[in-house]
């Protein structure tokens, strides 16, 4: 059981909250963490590479290695309800908001994404 964390993309240039949360296999960069904690590093190296305003989506998975992604997961991520949304906020912060309560997910499909980069903290 591990953490498994999507780059979520801002395409919605007229409302700045928004954010889709992409498909693993469609995503610019993945990660999958051992512990939700080690999310927060990769989302900072995330940072110096993709800008300072991001938002990550998160969720608990059965999956130990990030090359090879069950293919279940990666059908059912976009209608996953169990996921947690993290957005960086200046200063370096970031606001954490938990939808695992939420009887639907707040995400929509993605656009197809360029150049998938991995991320493991395990």
């Amino acid at each position: 059981m591990g953490w498994l964390m999507s780059l979520g993309e801002r395409t919605r240039p007229g409302v700045p909250r928004f954010a889709e949360c992409p498909a693993p296999d469609k995503a610019r960069a993945l990660a999958l963490a051992d512990d939700f904690g080690q999310l927060l590093f990769v989302l900072r190296q995330w940072r110096q590479v993709y800008g300072e305003e991001l938002t990550a989506w998160t969720a608990r998975v059965e999956a130990d290695d990030i090359s090879a992604l069950p293919a279940e997961l990666l059908a059912v991520w976009e209608h996953e309800g169990d996921v947690i949304r993290l957005d960086t906020e200046p200063g370096g912060y970031v606001r954490v908001s938990d939808y695992r309560d939420m009887p639907a997910s707040p995400s929509v499909s993605a656009h197809t994404a360029t150049g998938l980069q991995l991320w493991t903290t395990t």
